[in-house]
């Protein structure tokens, strides 16, 4: 795991992981989302893209840096409560969730305790999301990368791609077939399928 040093990114930016807020939005606004939890929320773009859905936000992130971008961010949010841990020691207080989110954060942490844990931390009708990013091991999932590949650069490039925001970074550890079978033990009947950006995109809802 390591620090990105690079420049404080602007306001407003995109790169291979907000390219999925739309796809997080669109579910939010599905139906009122009372309370939501962004787990490893960086520096708090997504909460704030969030807001105008929720009428409580929590954002849990390990690290300094990032956490105190995320308050400058959220400063004329007063809804957004921000705390400094590892989402393994994160206590709701016994409340359950409409929506919590991953963006690339759920490799930095054991699979199938992060996915039991959320799941026991969603309210009944609630959606897990996940924007993961997967291991590419063996030949299949390489070939899928390469044919990625030249659109992923199109996007980039169309977009203005700021890829160095200046957070914790970690390398992926688990395969998308090992995402699929984790989540059909702990989340049946989840919707997983893969995105364009080198991500996987993960939808499931609580009964």
């Amino acid at each position: 795991m390591n620090h990105v040093p690079g420049a404080h990114p602007p306001r407003a930016y995109w790169n291979h992981n907000t390219a999925y807020h739309p796809w997080i939005l669109g579910v939010a606004r599905e139906r009122r989302r009372r309370v939501v939890l962004d787990v490893g929320c960086g520096e708090g773009l997504l909460l704030e893209r969030l807001a105008p859905y929720a009428d409580s936000l929590s954002g849990i992130d390990p690290d300094d840096f990032a956490l105190a971008r995320a308050r400058a961010r959220l400063e004329g949010v007063p809804e957004a409560r921000l705390y400094k841990l590892p989402f393994d020691e994160f206590n709701s207080g016994g409340v359950r969730f409409d929506l919590i989110t991953f963006v690339a954060t759920i490799h930095h942490m054991r699979l199938e305790r992060a996915l039991l844990r959320a799941r026991n931390l969603l309210a009944p009708g609630g959606d897990l999301l996940i924007v993961g990013i997967p291991a590419n091991r063996g030949p299949v999932e390489s070939l899928v990368a390469g044919m990625q590949k030249p659109w992923a650069r199109l996007g980039s490039a169309f977009h203005g791609e700021q890829a160095d925001i200046g957070v914790v970074e970690a390398e992926p550890v688990h395969t998308l077939a090992q995402v699929r079978r984790a989540a059909r033990t702990i989340l049946p009947d989840a919707q997983i399928r893969r995105g364009l950006y080198y991500r996987y995109l993960l939808r499931w809802t609580a009964d």
